[in-house]
């Protein structure tokens, strides 16, 4: 069963990272070394203890949509309600809103043992806070007001919407519409596919970022605007209101993380409305859209390189367990006459510290552009704060890719040991 390496997060949070440093000087303000401390014993505690029995029960069972209703895993709904109690989802959102407003690197080291005690259920928050991250960016004050506070809660989750059936990596091509309504809001028209927790039972309400394209709209990408598409309207105080037209149409079946429902959306096709389409607000200015989806799309390749970490990590820690207990020829030790657990062979040793390095050196990698991040906000001076803006741009497709790559590799040793 997996047990998250607590010790050896911490080591590299505070010593390649370099949170210890930060701390000392008062980058975070009154957050101290007994309180890091608390916030990852607990964060270990919860991914060993709670999550991870219920990740391989969710790696079972799988989500199902059932009569128009998507139904995750045994037990998930309640997982996740006890993980947004204990307030995980907030951990780095701005406290105007609800947030806790701590760094980036602590924020990253959890998420390292969500995505290794279940990557299928982590994928909800990881959408949720890049969700938030696009929000507080390029969102009006009234949406900031009206839907932030309940997604930093975690009450309410998030979603991208941006492949089409027709449209994959070229999203210019993209043919999901929008029109301007006398209101101020939007009707949105179209399809979406590979949403990631589109429709689920584990949250009251499921907020939507949407790009599609306005009838005077531009071709191409110069053309394209982000919409916010709640699954419930919200009324001005807060309460949910009437359903939106936007519902699942089907989910995927996948190989693996079957957990994580990824669905097809459909928006204003009449099913919960009047044929006039979904109600949607506008992000930012219109045919801008994908700017400011970049925003939730920078951290998303950060998350994709902490999910492959985590998955490693799992697979690491399962595969070095079974190496201590089966046993299959003799040691090499001269006089040894039994036989003895694999792990004292010179070849699976080689397997398990190739393993153990492609997990450490990703681990360093996530955390170091985690301290970058909090660099980029809080750096003493504008150069410094260029600097790691800078250095960010640059590392963020390798924090992506190197653990996608490698950690891959780690899980075929993992297997090879098996």
């Amino acid at each position: 069963m997996y047990k998250a390496p607590v010790e050896e997060i911490a080591f590299t949070l505070n010593h390649v990272a370099g949170l210890a440093d930060a701390l000392e000087i008062g980058r975070f303000g009154d957050l101290s070394p007994d309180l890091v401390d608390a916030i990852l014993a607990e964060a270990g505690r919860f991914a060993s203890d709670e999550m991870a029995p219920l990740g391989d029960i969710g790696d079972r069972q799988g989500a199902r949509l059932e009569d128009g209703v998507v139904k995750t895993p045994d037990g998930w709904p309640q997982l996740y309600r006890q993980w947004r109690e204990g307030g995980w989802n907030g951990l780095t959102a701005p406290e105007a809103f609800g947030g806790q407003a701590l760094p980036h690197m602590l924020n990253v080291a959890t998420l390292e043992m969500w995505n290794s005690a279940s990557m299928a259920f982590a994928l909800a928050p990881t959408l949720t806070m890049g969700a938030i991250e696009a929000l507080v960016a390029h969102g009006s004050d009234d949406l900031k007001a009206i839907y932030l506070e309940k997604m930093v809660s975690g009450e309410w989750t998030g979603t991208m919407n941006l492949t089409e059936p027709h449209a994959g990596s070229d999203v210019g091509a993209l043919k999901s519409r929008a029109e301007r309504h006398a209101d101020g809001s939007y009707r949105v028209f179209g399809q979406k596919i590979y949403i990631t927790w589109g429709e689920h039972d584990a949250a009251d309400n499921i907020i939507h970022l949407v790009l599609a394209r306005l009838p005077d709209a531009p071709a191409g990408t110069r053309g394209i605007s982000l919409f916010l598409v709640p699954k419930f309207l919200v009324g001005e105080d807060g309460s949910l209101g009437e359903r939106n037209d936007v519902f699942c149409h089907s989910i995927e079946h996948k190989l693996g993380i079957h957990g994580s429902p990824t669905c097809t959306m459909i928006y204003g096709d009449g099913k919960f409305g009047d044929g006039t389409g979904a109600i949607g607000y506008l992000i930012g200015e219109e045919n801008q859209g994908l700017a400011c989806m970049f925003t939730m799309m920078n951290s998303a390749r950060l998350y994709v390189g902490i999910q492959g970490l985590g998955v490693a990590q799992a697979a690491f820690q399962k595969a070095l367990d079974f190496a201590r207990e089966r046993r299959q020829g003799r040691s090499a030790v001269p006089g040894a006459t039994d036989m003895a657990p694999i792990v004292e062979h010179a070849d699976v040793k080689r397997m398990l510290l190739a393993q153990k390095s492609y997990v450490e050196g990703s681990l360093a990698l996530v955390l170091y552009c985690a301290r970058l991040l909090d660099d980029e906000r809080t750096a003493d001076t504008v150069e410094q704060r260029r600097t790691a803006h800078l250095l960010l741009e640059m590392l963020t497709p390798v924090a992506k890719s190197w653990p996608s790559q490698w950690c891959l590799e780690a899980n075929s040793l993992a297997i090879q040991v098996l």
